[in-house]
């Protein structure tokens, strides 16, 4: 697949992934299924296929596609929209979400019950615009169900059902989504350093400018000054607030490691041993 298109769906459907090999007895005992195939001059494979019962439709079948993708002439064609489907006030690219296809079938092979998108993707339709019709892809929701060999001088390519059952991507990523939403992650330092320290906006060097040492602290014992930039502490970039934090939350209280700070253009390499605190 051309890096462009692999791009494009990345972006939209946010999520890849490989099925594991399907089990050896299943190939055995299954029967093979062929269907045949054409090569765009991008290269990308098409095949055609029915849905519900209905076209055929071109598609390309992209082996590194996570989900079935359908534009919405033929989600409304092959009766993909349940009867009580609603159309969302606003709709980029015309997404309308994830449906159900009760039957997907290229030459001999049909699969049943299979996730797909509808929408109506502007790199596919841009590759039709400019190669002929292409309604949208075939992906893993549908080939991940068999083991796949491909014979580029026929233009065939050879289906033998296994057991494997494709997770579902889209339904997969909202799960996870949800069950992070309320989740918070407080980052606090293990120790103590006694410092207080700033990031502008637009400043684009290394490290954070540190403002206020505090009198009799680590840092102050360390040789720290209001002014220096800190650059890393234990070997770890400190080039954001959030850095310095997430950097001093791995050190324990007493343990002795490196900063580096930079003073007058210099940089220098000092000593510190945080402090035990909250």
């Amino acid at each position: 697949m051309k890096p462009r298109l692999r791009f494009a769906l990345a972006c939209t459907l946010l999520c890849i992934t490989h099925a594991p090999a399907p089990a050896q007895d299943a190939i055995v005992k299954s029967k093979p299924l062929t269907a045949p195939f054409d090569l765009l001059q991008t290269q990308h494979m098409v095949v055609e296929v029915k849905i519900n019962g209905k076209g055929p439709y071109r598609l390309i079948f992209d082996t590194g596609a996570p989900i079935n993708l359908i534009n919405n002439k033929v989600a409304k064609e092959a009766d993909v929209f349940p009867k009580d489907f609603k159309k969302p006030p606003f709709a980029l690219f015309g997404s309308m979400g994830q449906f159900k296809i009760k039957s997907l079938e290229i030459g001999d092979v049909k699969a049943e019950n299979l996730s797909t998108m509808v929408m109506d993707h502007p790199t596919v339709e841009a590759i039709s615009k400019a190669l002929g019709p292409i309604e949208g892809i075939v992906g893993l929701s549908f080939f991940g169900k068999y083991a796949m060999t491909i014979d580029y001088q026929a233009k065939t390519m050879t289906f033998t059902p296994n057991d494997y059952q494709p997770v579902d991507m889209i339904e997969n990523l909202m799960k996870m989504l949800l069950s992070s939403k309320n989740k918070t992650k407080v980052l606090a330092p293990g120790g103590i350093l006694g410092v207080m320290v700033e990031k502008a906006k637009d400043d684009e060097e290394s490290g954070v400018v540190v403002k206020t040492v505090l009198a009799d602290s680590a840092a102050a014992q360390a040789g720290i000054k209001a002014g220096d930039r800190l650059i890393s502490v234990d070997g770890r970039w400190t080039d954001t607030v959030t850095d310095c934090f997430t950097a001093f939350s791995l050190i324990a209280p007493a343990t002795p490691v490196q900063a580096v700070i930079r003073r007058d253009g210099k940089e220098q390499k000092l000593q510190l041993e945080l402090r035990p605190g909250i």
